[in-house]
């Protein structure tokens, strides 16, 4: 990753791997490290590298659901990383999806 950053200045991956699935509490997690890293190949590497990355929602797919954009720069880049992810939200018209009202009985 230091030679790549030798030569580009960021990284731009998506968040994750798969489109958003249901939220559930810790308990009712089945999460084998095999599970975890089929849905996060391109999160964790950098925690190994001690590179900043910062997630920042890019979308939504068809059924709704958030898609995100990772940006990854290089180690002690935390404020370049900042403000490109502040740089990309400022481009874009973000509208959080509708969340239907429970009306309390």
């Amino acid at each position: 990753m230091r030679e790549f950053h030798e030569r580009y200045d960021l990284l731009l991956t998506p968040g994750v791997s798969v489109p958003a699935f249901e939220a559930k509490a810790p308990h009712e997690w089945e999460l084998s490290l095999p599970r975890f890293l089929g849905w996060t190949p391109f999160t964790y590497p950098f925690n190994l590298t001690q590179q900043p990355a910062a997630v920042v929602p890019c979308g939504l797919t068809q059924a709704g659901l958030p898609v995100s954009l990772q940006i990854v720069g290089p180690m002690h880049e935390d404020a370049l990383v900042l403000r490109a992810a502040r740089a990309y939200e400022s481009t874009r018209e973000w509208k959080l999806p509708v969340v239907p009202t429970v009306v309390p009985r």
